[in-house]
């Protein structure tokens, strides 16, 4: 997992935060992982969702990412658990990848451990964000 800098300002919206924190809540007693997310949103810069940056990563925003190991692209979209579909591209914000995500701005870099080691990944481009098209509903 990602380590939370205090020097980083992570931008979660207050929507999203009002979503999170019973989901944490209920998940954390059987998944230890949930620790990471937890530790994100205590850290997190909470904004009304019209005020949050257009770049960065919210809940159901689409983005593009590039594997700094490989130079891959990758596209996913973070989503709530229920709507998560890796053949689809929806990757959960309760999954590893999804918590170092969430917050994220174009050109951060981050990274999470898999069995054979760190994955380092860079945000190239938010392509969808629902609160910079007016949706704050979702």
């Amino acid at each position: 997992m990602k380590t939370v800098s205090n020097k980083r300002v992570i931008y979660i919206t207050e929507t999203d935060m009002k979503r999170l924190r019973p989901l944490v809540e209920s998940m954390k007693n059987s998944r230890d992982d949930l620790r990471a997310l937890e530790a994100e949103l205590e850290h997190a810069h909470v904004v009304r969702p019209e005020e949050v940056p257009a770049d960065v990563v919210t809940m159901n925003s689409k983005v593009r990412l590039r594997d700094l190991e490989d130079n891959e692209e990758l596209t996913y979209t973070l989503v709530f658990p229920d709507q998560a579909n890796i053949d689809e591209g929806r990757i959960s914000v309760v999954a590893p990848v999804g918590t170092a995500m969430l917050g994220q701005r174009v050109g951060d870099e981050f990274e999470w451990q898999v069995p054979a080691g760190p994955v380092r990944l860079r945000v190239e481009e938010v392509l969808y964000q629902p609160e910079a098209s007016g949706r704050y509903d979702l």
